[in-house]
């Protein structure tokens, strides 16, 4: 089963007070301009408090009964397919858009990975605007990603700079900084750990948990992330 879409139900009720409308109105525009005739005021209410979610199909409907784009009724975008709802885009022009057949693209957005090559992943990134952060994490080199920046901040940072850029589509040059400041922040968490008597479990665990989000320690050293 997919993951829920995040929602922002605050947005929605700000956005259903805005217009005037009743809980009631927004679920009828929902039943006769988008056919979910399973939607009830009560389905409106439990969104906006939280103690349900939308489905897809619903966010969709949703917005357009509220006069909005589906990313306005959205937290921050993760995956593929809440990139595509965020832009208001339908899995047939993306499919197309990128040449990849559609039921192979829907299986991709069950799945939650893209599977496509280069040339394919390039037209996604154009479409659904994502920037450099979400693109890695949408086309599934993540996990590559961080063994790359593992290896970096344990062993010699410049080893590893142009992969790094060449992963993330920039130049090695503009990686200098953030993988020396990196490799500065892990090893004096190492070097804590070794210095002290019998070595220091929380600094030790400091050390691991750095590891284990390095991907964010990455991002957070770039100017635009």
């Amino acid at each position: 089963m997919s993951p829920p879409i995040p929602f922002n139900a605050r947005a929605a009720r700000t956005l259903r007070e805005r217009l005037g409308m009743a809980p009631g109105h927004v679920a009828y525009g929902m039943r006769a301009s988008y056919g979910l005739t399973h939607v009830s005021p009560e389905h409106i209410t439990a969104w906006e408090r939280g103690s349900a979610l939308p489905t897809a199909s619903e966010l969709t409907a949703l917005a357009g009964a509220l006069w909005c784009a589906p990313g306005e009724l959205m937290g921050r975008p993760r995956t593929l397919v809440e990139h595509r709802m965020a832009r208001g885009i339908a899995a047939e022009d993306v499919a197309r858009a990128t040449g990849v057949p559609l039921d192979r693209y829907l299986a991709m957005e069950e799945a939650g990975r893209w599977t496509g090559d280069e040339q394919q992943s390039e037209k996604l990134g154009a479409l659904l605007e994502l920037p450099a952060r979400d693109f890695i994490t949408v086309t599934g080199i993540e996990e590559e990603l961080a063994r790359l920046l593992t290896e970096a901040v344990t062993t010699r940072w410049q080893a590893h700079a142009r992969a790094i850029g060449r992963l993330v589509g920039m130049d090695r040059r503009e990686l200098r900084e953030p993988l020396r400041a990196m490799q500065s922040e892990y090893q004096i968490l190492m070097t804590a750990t070794l210095t002290r008597a019998g070595g220091d479990t929380a600094a030790g665990e400091a050390g691991r948990r750095y590891l284990t989000e390095i991907v964010d320690h990455f991002w957070s050293q770039l100017p635009e992330s």
